[in-house]
């Protein structure tokens, strides 16, 4: 990870907060009309640090960065940086080509974000070559510690993957494959240091799977409207405390990933309408996206009210 002691420094933190607390992804708030609500986003991202995150990811995929101009971006990114006042690291998502990628880069630096998040690159498949220059580019253009999230149409291999660890500002890779083969590989041929985290969709119905390869940290899209159910995951996890584990899996995480799965661009918007349910000032999702259907929100409420039951916590 190169001599520069900033992004070891922010690596470290990283790492450190991953150790007692799970990855949080705020979802950015809209007003019915679709126009940015910062003061909405400002009491959502409040409330998720209060419930102890290990780490800040704002306008990342949950928080809907696709649909965010750059003007927007500044606020979220802004308010999630005031608001963590140095408590946990703030990593804001960037992404597209890695010209428009460093544009978003700059607005995050500025507004005071420790890192970045590097999403995957818009519309076109590219060979391992192009993905690593395009971090290498990226890099160039930014003081900010990188994590490359492969995903979608990226995919690093070994090789690819020693080539952007030696770029002094990266410092690890999210991954939302599940691919524990490769994963795996991956790990192994990384420095020492060098951070890995669970990209995965619902990332704790595999953190089992993933902390088996080496790679127990998982960003939690469930901690953006439900903190005590993500809270009591993670801690039967760390503690070995199975039956809670197969528990909170069997009752609450695997009928809510089917219910995701049952129309595309549910990952964010069922995940939003969750936190209007909890009473969370959050608004609709932008289009492309869409919110459930009535019936689809019902079954939500439903199931959601069944794994607060499981926790102890109320609607």
């Amino acid at each position: 990870m190169g001599g520069d002691p900033a992004p070891q420094n922010t690596a470290r933190r990283l790492r450190e907060g991953m150790a007692h607390g799970v990855l949080s992804f705020p979802l950015t708030a809209f007003h019915d009309d679709g126009t940015l609500d910062p003061d909405g986003f400002r009491a959502h991202a409040a409330d998720r640090l209060a419930a102890g995150p290990g780490a800040l990811f704002p306008a990342c995929g949950t928080g809907e960065f696709f649909s965010l101009d750059e003007d927007e971006y500044r606020t979220v990114v802004t308010v999630a940086v005031e608001e963590a006042a140095g408590r946990v690291p703030v990593v804001a998502g960037t992404g597209y080509g890695w010209a428009q990628a460093a544009r978003f880069a700059r607005i995050a630096e500025e507004a005071g974000a420790d890192a970045l998040l590097v999403l995957p690159h818009y519309l076109t498949d590219a060979p391992q070559d192009g993905l690593a220059a395009q971090l290498e580019r990226l890099a160039a253009r930014t003081r900010l510690p990188l994590i490359a999230y492969q995903r979608g149409q990226v995919a690093y291999d070994v090789t690819t993957l020693r080539r952007i660890a030696r770029i002094p500002n990266v410092i690890g890779v999210k991954d939302g494959h599940s691919d524990l083969d490769r994963l795996q590989r991956l790990t192994l041929a990384a420095p020492d240091g060098f951070l890995f985290f669970n990209g995965a969709a619902t990332a704790e119905i595999q953190a089992r799977a993933y902390a088996a390869v080496g790679v127990p940290a998982y960003s939690s899209a469930v901690h953006a409207f439900a903190p005590e159910i993500a809270g009591a995951f993670f801690t039967a996890l760390r503690d070995d405390d199975h039956k809670t584990v197969d528990r909170l899996l069997r009752e609450f995480y695997v009928p809510f990933v089917e219910l995701r799965d049952r129309a595309p661009g549910y990952a964010v918007s069922l995940v939003k309408a969750a936190a209007r349910l909890r009473g969370q000032r959050v608004g609709p999702v932008r289009a492309p996206l869409a919110d459930p259907s009535p019936a689809d929100l019902a079954e939500l409420k439903a199931l959601l009210t069944a794994g607060l039951d499981l926790v102890g916590a109320a609607l």
